[in-house]
This record gives structure tokens, sequence and C-alpha cells, in this order.
């Protein structure tokens, strides 16, 4: 797989980085994209990945991106990562800027990238778009109907793209990651370390980043024959959004 090249989006941390640091391992060729140059600066020297700062709400941030990445070289996958959730106001309370935060960057932000990239993804002869959504996307529960909606459009967007794509060699991916404990998105979420940590609490194992970098690294490395439309990985704790066993003393 050494001469294979991927673009990997909120790269900076989280499932970003482990999937660039798998990948790296793996024998891939990687770009790390995100916001935070001293982030990138750090996953660069760890693992070698090229790293390019952009923000992917930024039409003019993508556009330089894709350019830069395509003058080093072919596309072969575009692993559109990046995305946020923010706060768990009901429907009726939305704060409306925040809604539309998480759909510019959860939704349009896939969108972007991938006008930027198919022309090279499609060129490369074998090219995949891996979007990462979450189950959130495929079912919608209390408190979360902003990143509800927002992950419900990045689940659309893959499944539209598929359509439109069939013939041409590129695969069209969806992974739905569950409960995944990493260092940043339910604090970004709720604010507070403490209220982060109290979403796990009780959960035995939840997901890690480098659960859903392995997720990523299987899809991409199947003969390229065999497409993974969508996986929905969960920690065994949690059966459903709404259903998820939680253990005193844990």
């Amino acid at each position: 797989m050494s001469n294979l090249r991927a673009v990997v989006t909120g790269a900076s941390s989280g499932i970003g980085a482990a999937t660039v640091r798998r990948l790296r391992r793996e024998g891939w060729d990687v770009v790390a994209v995100a916001r935070r140059e001293d982030r990138l600066a750090e996953l660069a020297a760890e693992t070698g990945a090229e790293v390019v700062v952009a923000d992917m709400t930024s039409d003019a941030d993508v556009a330089r991106m894709a350019e830069q990445v395509v003058a080093g070289g072919p596309v072969n996958a575009l692993v559109a990562n990046a995305g946020f959730a923010l706060g768990t106001d009901t429907v009726a309370e939305a704060d409306v800027d925040g809604w539309r935060r998480m759909f510019d960057i959860n939704v349009l932000g896939v969108v972007r990238c991938v006008k930027a990239l198919l022309p090279a993804l499609v060129e490369s002869g074998r090219g995949d778009i891996v979007v990462m959504s979450s189950t959130a996307g495929h079912q919608a529960y209390e408190g979360g109907g902003g990143y509800v909606a927002a992950k419900h459009g990045s689940h659309s967007t893959a499944a539209t793209l598929r359509l439109e794509l069939a013939g041409q060699p590129v695969r069209v991916i969806e992974i739905a990651p569950g409960m995944v404990a990493t260092e940043e998105f339910s604090r970004k979420r709720l604010g507070s370390q403490e209220k982060a940590d109290k979403v796990y609490e009780g959960v035995e194992n939840p997901l890690t980043a480098e659960d859903c970098a392995d997720a990523v690294v299987y899809t991409l490395t199947r003969p390229h024959h065999f497409n993974v439309d969508l996986m929905v990985i969960r920690p065994i704790a949690q059966a459903a959004q709404h259903k998820v066993a939680r253990h005193q003393g844990l």
C-alpha cells in the first residue's frame, strides 16, 4: 500500500490524529489537515506526515489546501473527519448560531472537501471518500437536535454521493461511531471536563480514537471492488443511542 496517499481532515486530535498515525504505520503517504498549526507540527514530527493548516468552514482555505495537496502528488483517499458537537439544547430552545456552526463543519465541510478533491480522486483510478458521521446521523435523541440534524446531513451527503459516483473509480464509505471517549469531543460540546466525564461514567470500555482509526484503515484496505457503504461501530455497552449499560464503580 506504500504508493497510496490520503488526506485526513480534523487531524490535530482525536480520531483524525489516530487515523494519521495508523495510516502512516500501514505505509500510506498522509496529508494531515486541521486548523491548529502547533498540533499538526507535533503530529508531523511524530509520524512524518505532510501537513496543511486549513479551516474546513472556509471556502478559500479548502481551495488552497486542495491546490497544495494535488501539487504534491496523487490523491487516493479523503478521510472527511473534521466535525464537532455543541451543546445539548432542545429544538424549542435551540441556539441557532450553534446549529449553523455544526452544519457548516459536519456537512458543508465534507461538501467543500469533496468538491475540491474529487477530480484528483477520480484521476487516481483508485479513489476513496470516507465520511466520518455518527450514530447520531441514524437515530435521534433528546438534547442532541443540532448535532443529530448535522450528522443526518453527513449521512445523506455520503449516500447521495455514492449514487452520483456509480461507475466512477471512487468508493464512498460512511463510518458511524457511537460512544467514543476522546480527549476533546465531549469537553468541547459540554463546556467542562467534569460534564464530559459524566457522559462515560459507568460505561465499560467506550470506543477509542484508535478503534475508529482501525475501522477507517479496514475500509480503505479492502480490495477496491469491495465497498463498505456503512460501518456502524459502538462499544458493547451501548446497544443504541438510548440504551447504555452503566455499572457502579467504573
